[in-house]
Order: C-alpha cells, then structure tokens, then sequence
C-alpha cells in the first residue's frame, strides 16, 4: 500500500515573517503528515531593524543571530540554504539557483523543490532608483555580510585617521561618511555612527573621537523621517545635527563616485564611505515567467487573503508582498510589524484552507512607528485603541517601547520560554561583553 504523500508547504525566505511562519507551522503540524520547509540564502537570521547596529559594531550579531538548522531541528520544521530562482507554477515547483562556495564552485546544483502551498517572504531590498554608480560604490544594508563590509571599512578609516593623529596632532584627517536616505535606517545609522565613534578610546584608538567624524545625511523629500509626525521628525533633526551631523533635505542624489555624492543642485558631498537607505524593492528572479502579478516595485500582488492574484496557492507577505486592504489607497508600509501580522494571518489561512474552512482577511493594526538614536534619544509615535489614535512619544517611554519591539521578535520566532530566557541573556551580555564589536 503506497503511503500518502505528505503536505508540503515552502516557505521562501528567513526574515520576521518567514522565520516566525515556518515556527509555527512546525508547531502545528509537526512532521507526520506535513513537511514545512524554509529556503533562505543564509545559514543564519539577524533581525533586519538591527542590522545598523551591527554596520557600526554596537551589536554583536554573533550572539544575536538565529541559526537556521538549529531552530528547524528544535520547531519541526526543514531548512535548505538556496536562492529561488523562479516558479513553475503549473507544476507546482520552485526552482533553486545552483549554490557555490566562496571559490565559485558548486556545491549542490539546480534543483526543483514541490509544493502544495508556497509562502513568498523573500523580503526586500535597497532600491538605487538607478543612480549612477549608486550600485557600484555604496553599500547596502539589506543582509548581515553588507553590514560586516561597512563595519570592517569603518574600523580601516577610523585607524588611518589615528594613526595620521598620532604622527601628527595638528593633522586635520578625518573620516567622512555619506548617507542617502532620511528614512528610519539612515537616522538611526548617523546616531550610531556617534555613539561608535566616541567609544574607539577605549578600545585601542585613544586619540580619536567623534569630532573627527564627518556624517551627512542626504535626503531627496522636504524632510527627514516621513513616517513620523512632522514635530517628531524635527526633534529627531535637531538631535542628530547637535551630535554633528550635517542633514540635506531637497538633496536628490544624482550620481555617486568613489570619493564623493554629487547631487542635482551640481554640489559634491566628499565620503570615504557611502551608504545608500533610500527606499526599497523586492529583488527579481532570474526568471520571472511565472504569471504572478507584480507590481512597479517587484512586490507580489496579493489580495486581502494574502494569496497572490493568479494562484490561490500561494501566499506573499512581508516587504514583497504588495498588499492594498479594502478601503485603503496605499499599500503596506515595508515594516517589521507588518510582517510578524502577515505571518499570523497565513498561518490561519493556511489551516482553514487545509480543513477546507473560509479564508479570513488580513487586518492591519499600525503599531506606530519609532526611531533610536542610540543611546542618545528615540522618537515615534503609538497607536492604538487604547490611546484613542495617535500618541507621540519621546525619552525613555519612546526608548522602552523600541526594546519592546526586538523583545516581542524573540518570542515571535522563539516561543515564550526561549524568548524568555534569551532576553534574559542579552541582559547580562549587555553587562560582561564589550560595548563594541571591534572584529
């Protein structure tokens, strides 16, 4: 007698959504009739919102990162490192991209990969609008190696700049940084850059400081943090410019060279280092000839079910899922908080289809959105029912609530007692460790 086949339901892509998606299908279903499997190109998830943290060395992701293979073994659920590389959505298979070691040569091939239901949580990322040389010589912070790259050309500039001041104290070296993007990566990377740079002392480089640092932040729009109530995008503003960063507002960027930002008004912004958060898209497919409908950005189309337009079997949620709610004008905001939400909702769609129940659709409860800058100040704004709306907020409750955020994260792809106690452990980590990853 043939044994039943089982459910196979793939999930593309380890971000908050992905990851929290796959944990509690494994929950759910475990592996006697089903087989949850998660695809992402890394063997490891960073929590996309901290990844700045980790470009300046504030944050050790060594000790933050989730392992995929452990947490697969541990929540029920399969793990193959891959990259999707298209959809064959007539026969219901995605197809992997071959994978290569870091000397180019394959270690696993081609190969096609069954589903019965797909999740797409690919994520997203940066989008250069096609800037000349924006591609070529800026770094992106979209993934963990990028913001290693950055933090590594940092450490460089920071001791050629010592190293000047040593030979000689009146030199007047210093490191000049350019960001393009006044969005909440950019604000929270410039903070960052200050809070790093004034800690160097103490850890091998005592005759730097940040007043040796150069940071100016470039933005195209009328203003900083557009997210953000207008009050609360200005006190941000004057907080960074106090600790020394220069910001450029009606800034269009229209070319980056090796040493420097040109922008249209035809001024040239020196930078050693040159990081672009100016907006984002979902990253193509080596083959998009799957009859998915997509929209200007990349993202997946889907409806308020969270099922793609053309197949009912699959799913997108997330920053590459483009999702207009009824009754709403504008897509969903590429946020951290929208993913975990989409996460829920297909994980209840994803049962109610399988016990052939009505889909429910997906609800979206804005949160509100804040902003560190480090430890110098943060600022959002809330809400909620229980505020009757909008709340802005500033100091130590803005502060409080950000930590919040990353807590809720642990426990969304931990569960209650791991999160628990991983959270715990950050806690005194955050005491015995150095307060700078300076490797």
């Amino acid at each position: 007698m043939t044994a039943k086949r089982k459910t196979q339901i793939v999930i593309v892509g380890g971000g908050a959504g992905g990851l929290e998606l796959a944990r509690r299908l494994g929950v759910r279903y475990g592996r006697a009739k089903h087989d949850i499997i998660l695809i992402d190109k890394n063997r490891t998830h960073v929590w996309k919102p901290l990844l700045h943290e980790v470009a300046t060395g504030s944050l050790d992701a060594n000790l933050d990162e989730v392992g995929y293979r452990s947490h697969c073994h541990r929540w029920g659920y399969r793990f193959f490192p891959g990259t999707l590389e298209s959809i064959d959505t007539a026969a219901r298979e995605i197809v992997i991209a071959p994978m290569l070691d870091e000397d180019g040569s394959e270690l696993i091939a081609r190969h096609r990969l069954r589903f019965d239901y797909l999740v797409l949580a690919m994520g997203s990322v940066g989008n250069d609008f096609g800037t000349l040389g924006a591609r070529e010589h800026c770094i992106f912070l979209d993934e963990r190696p990028q913001a290693d790259r950055f933090r590594n050309k940092l450490l460089d500039h920071c001791l050629r700049v010592s190293h000047a001041m040593m030979k000689d104290p009146a030199s007047d070296a210093q490191v000049h940084i350019a960001l393009v993007g006044g969005g909440a990566t950019g604000v929270e990377l410039a903070a960052e850059l200050f809070n790093a740079a004034g800690g160097l002392r103490y850890y091998g480089l005592e005759v730097f400081d940040e007043k040796r640092l150069r940071v100016t932040l470039i933005e195209a729009g009328p203003r900083i943090l557009p997210a953000l109530p207008e009050r609360l995008a200005e006190a941000a503003q004057q907080e960074l410019e106090a600790l020394g960063v220069t910001v450029l507002t009606n800034m269009p960027v229209t070319e980056v060279r090796a040493d420097a930002m040109i922008l249209k008004s035809g001024e040239r912004i020196p930078a050693d280092l040159r990081v672009w958060a100016a907006g984002v898209k979902t990253a193509p497919l080596a083959n998009e000839d799957d009859g998915l409908e997509r929209a200007r950005s990349g993202q997946f189309v889907v409806r308020p079910t969270l099922q793609t337009t053309a197949d009912d079997r699959i799913f997108a949620i997330g920053d590459c899922a483009y999702c207009v709610l009824p009754g709403d004008e504008r897509p969903l905001p590429p946020r951290a908080q929208s993913a975990h939400q989409m996460a829920s909702a297909v994980f209840r769609n994803l049962v109610a289809i399988q016990a052939d129940k009505p889909l429910t659709d997906f609800v979206y409860r804005d949160h509100g959105s804040l902003v560190s800058l480090s430890r110098f100040s943060t600022v959002g704004s809330l809400m909620g029912n229980l505020i009757g709306g909008r709340m802005a907020i500033e100091g130590r409750l803005a502060r409080f609530v950000y930590t919040s955020l990353y807590r809720m994260h642990l426990i969304a792809i931990h569960g209650w007692l791991h999160g628990l106690a991983l959270i715990l452990i950050g806690r005194v980590n955050a005491i015995i460790r150095p307060r700078l990853k300076l490797h």
